[in-house]
């Protein structure tokens, strides 16, 4: 019993009993219980939270048991969540465009049909055609592909032109950041074919689900939100635990060490870059639609420094430790960006929140990065195995 996997890894009973009864909970508080304690924006903004959490698990297992410090996985979010929105743009418009030419006399054909659609989608940016990149818009399921092709080829082939030159610790760091940061400026760009600085919007209404209300929508996202987090955790504990796990963490502390072993470093070190990558992106394909916009900014560099920040204050190397950093400055964000924090009024200058979080978080990472270098996560291994 003691080699089972749960045995060998205690805290994934532990989190899916707590991801399972917080999941529970608010479901059945929610508007469409019937309750209506939880409100649906909020709801909404669990189902994010848990999308986060998802991501953050990714960056935790490429940085905090591999050793990669990626300032890019966020792009990998990002992407994911550009593919879902480039259908659910696509169908939602058809729709549109096709229940107002349905009063012509005379039907209009498919290229009327598609040009129409086409400056429903592009006249924002003063074009009508469809760029290449939108060919598959019209399949879902070819969509849905794409959420983990493009992410996994785009870190594949990364990945190995990285490793294979051996590129580690800082210029690593700077290379991701780079990939993110081009990324970010050519979507900033009205000809990339995806709307440049207006990005894709209206993502919350789904197509064929006109009638069903968003109360209802946001619960069915937070059910699968929670799901793809409840598998991922699962997943990525088995990936770190065992001999894999072993060699992955030996590569963490000691690469050339490993690589004595005659282990071949730059295959795990792939493998874990390229399944996080996946993962984020499927992450990023939940988020959005419950976001109901997605634009360049989402995929900027800092977005990815951010994600860093969250695992670094939970405690990499925690899988936990990265839902707990995670869900807590998520949560926090909206509350002190969202107007939820009172702001204070020091007679000679008024805090408005709305300003300061973006320093309060700073000093935040700096504080658990001198006093708690292990994070939240590793305060509550402090209490769990306290002495007696």
């Amino acid at each position: 019993m003691k080699n089972t996997f749960i045995a060998q890894n205690p805290s994934v009973l532990w989190f899916l009993l707590t991801l399972g009864l917080f999941t529970i909970g608010v479901t059945a508080l929610s508007e469409v219980t019937g309750v209506g304690l939880i409100s649906t924006s909020f709801v909404k903004v669990l189902g994010k939270m848990l999308c986060l959490c998802l991501i953050a698990i990714a960056m935790d297992v490429v940085w905090g048991y591999c050793g990669i410090l990626s300032l890019g996985h966020f792009a990998f979010f990002g992407i994911g969540g550009y593919a879902v929105g480039m259908w659910l743009m696509y169908a939602r418009t058809e729709g549109i465009v096709l229940e107002s030419l349905s009063t012509q006399v005379i039907p209009p054909t498919p290229q009327e049909i598609s040009d129409a659609i086409g400056n429903q989608i592009f006249g924002v940016v003063g074009s009508s055609d469809f760029p290449m990149i939108w060919s598959f818009a019209d399949s879902l399921f070819l969509q849905l592909l794409m959420v983990v092709l493009i992410p996994g080829l785009l870190a594949l082939v990364f990945g190995w032109l990285a490793f294979r030159s051996r590129v580690t610790g800082v210029y690593l760091s700077i290379l991701t950041q780079a990939m993110t940061l081009a990324l970010s400026l050519y979507l900033f760009q009205n000809d990339s074919g995806l709307r440049g600085n207006n990005g894709l919007s209206g993502l919350q209404n789904i197509p064929g689900f006109e009638a069903t209300s968003q109360a209802t929508l946001s619960i069915a996202f937070f059910l699968a939100s929670s799901l793809a987090l409840a598998a991922g955790y699962v997943f990525f504990a088995w990936v770190v635990s065992g001999k894999m796990g072993s060699v992955v963490k030996g590569i963490r502390d000691n690469e050339a060490r490993v690589r004595f072993l005659g282990y071949h470093v730059e295959s795990y070190k792939l493998f874990i870059f390229t399944i996080t990558a996946i993962v984020s992106g499927i992450a990023g394909a939940l988020y959005y639609p419950q976001a109901g916009i997605i634009n360049p900014g989402e995929v900027a560099p800092i977005a990815s420094i951010y994600l860093a920040v969250w695992v670094a204050i939970g405690g990499r190397g925690r899988l936990y430790g990265a839902v707990i950093g995670a869900a807590l400055v998520s949560l926090l964000s909206s509350w002190f960006t969202g107007g939820g924090a009172p702001n204070i009024n020091l007679g000679f200058y008024t805090v408005n929140w709305t300003d300061w979080w973006l320093v309060l978080l700073g000093f935040s990472f700096v504080a658990v990065t001198l006093f708690f270098p292990k994070g939240i996560g590793g305060l509550f291994d402090y209490l769990v195995r306290k002495p007696q």
